[in-house]
């Protein structure tokens, strides 16, 4: 990737909002993250920060998400963080709508004030 940023123009960081807390916990595995309070036991339905394999969890589902994206050498994905990098306004542009039409369709938000 990065001998391939060094070719390009224009440069986007996407960084999402509560990208964790959107992995929902498989059917039949949220006893496995049950917890105390003081009003009881409580089982999560969506995977929270501190989760061993929710990093790779997470890495995994954007890799499905954009991967086709990816193999194009335009888009990479780091955890929460996609960086776009293009040759022309007009096809970032492209890029950058298609990006965030996959991340609307699969209820992943973008954090604006982290976004380049």
């Amino acid at each position: 990737m990065l001998e391939n940023i060094r070719i390009k123009k224009i440069f986007m960081k996407i960084d999402l909002r509560w990208g964790y807390n959107n992995v929902r916990i498989k059917k039949g595995d949220k006893w496995k993250a049950v917890f105390m309070t003081l009003e009881g036991s409580f089982e999560p339905t969506v995977m929270f920060f501190g989760l061993t394999n929710l990093p790779a969890t997470f890495q995994a589902i954007m890799n499905k998400l954009l991967g086709d994206l990816i193999n194009t050498g335009k888009v990479a994905v780091f955890i929460d963080n996609v960086i776009i990098v293009t040759e022309t306004e007009e096809g970032h542009d492209e890029m950058v709508v298609e990006v965030i039409r996959r991340l609307e369709e699969n209820d992943l938000y973008i954090k604006l004030e982290k976004c380049k």
